[in-house]
């Protein structure tokens, strides 16, 4: 862990990342590919130790107000927010000047600031979203070894929705030829109907890799996959996008089930929704999606 003053905190469209890199240690992120010039050993979190002051100010200066968004490129609940509570903190100034809050995580370690969480949502808008990527817990140590499990997910996802806070889940990645089943997917299904997710985000049933994330990758197929390297090596080369051979099957069986059960799959839609501002919310998620859907 290392400190950086930072001299914004705010992209073009009201995103953060209060920290760089992560140590969650997911075999497969697409946060580790180079193109993302990060200057520092990737589990050797920077600490952009002014984001808290930087937030304030650019909030304070804000005209209208709008959601802000975490989580995209680096967990903010990863293990050194226990000890630092830098997300704490800029959820406080979000829920202390009336913004909607978007926050993506793969950690349980979001129910700490379930009170923060509850008070954005009365006032504005707040979407928690959560990756779920596989439905077999002992797969789930290999491929994210240092995150909460997935059932753990699931358990934070059900509080949510106990809380009246809506919920978007990310279908990401569908690892060809490890996480690639039916099995999977309608056990990870499961988990979004009970926990009455508003939507689910899913690019397709395969996973990408770019330079960088695909070193790492084939580096953990060897450790915990053995010859399956090989096998990828053959089937995609360097391909960007590597889809399941079951693809189709499986995106059939997604887009029936979110059709029979009204979650929202329609990507355009769930990100308008989530970058969406609202004075108000309304009491069940599947109206207040409603109010946002793209004809």
């Amino acid at each position: 862990m290392h400190y950086k003053e930072a001299k914004s905190i705010l992209s073009a469209n009201n995103g953060m990342n209060i920290y760089r890199g992560c140590t969650h240690g997911c075999i497969y992120c697409d946060s580790r590919s180079k193109c993302y010039n990060m200057e520092h050993d990737f589990e050797d979190i920077q600490v952009k130790i002014n984001a808290p002051e930087l937030l304030e100010n650019a909030l304070r200066r804000k005209r209208k107000k709008c959601m802000i968004g975490t989580g995209a490129m680096c967990d903010p609940y990863m293990h050194i927010e226990v000890e630092l509570g830098h997300t704490r903190k800029c959820l406080e100034i979000v829920d202390r000047y009336g913004f909607g809050l978007s926050i993506q995580t793969k950690s349980d370690r979001i129910l700490r600031d379930l009170d923060l969480l509850k008070s954005i949502n009365s006032k504005s808008k707040c979407v928690v979203q959560m990756t779920l990527t596989t439905y077999d817990e002992d797969l789930c140590e290999i491929i994210e070894p240092k995150v909460s499990t997935t059932r753990e997910r699931y358990e934070a996802l059900k509080i949510m929705r106990d809380n009246g806070i809506p919920t978007v889940v990310w279908l990401d990645p569908i690892l060809p030829l490890i996480n690639d089943t039916e099995e999977n997917l309608k056990g990870i299904l499961g988990y979004c109907i009970d926990a009455k997710v508003l939507g689910i985000i899913c690019f397709g049933m395969g996973l990408t890799l770019r330079e960088g994330n695909r070193e790492y990758f084939y580096e953990k197929l060897d450790a915990h996959f053995p010859g399956l390297k090989k096998t990828y090596h053959k089937k995609y080369g360097y391909s960007y996008e590597l889809k399941s051979d079951n693809n189709e099957k499986l995106w059939e069986i997604f887009h029936d089930t979110c059709e029979k059960r009204g979650i929202v799959h329609n990507n355009g839609e769930i990100f308008k929704y989530l970058h969406t501002y609202e004075e108000a919310v309304a009491t069940e998620q599947t109206t207040m999606f409603e109010l946002f859907k793209i004809e």
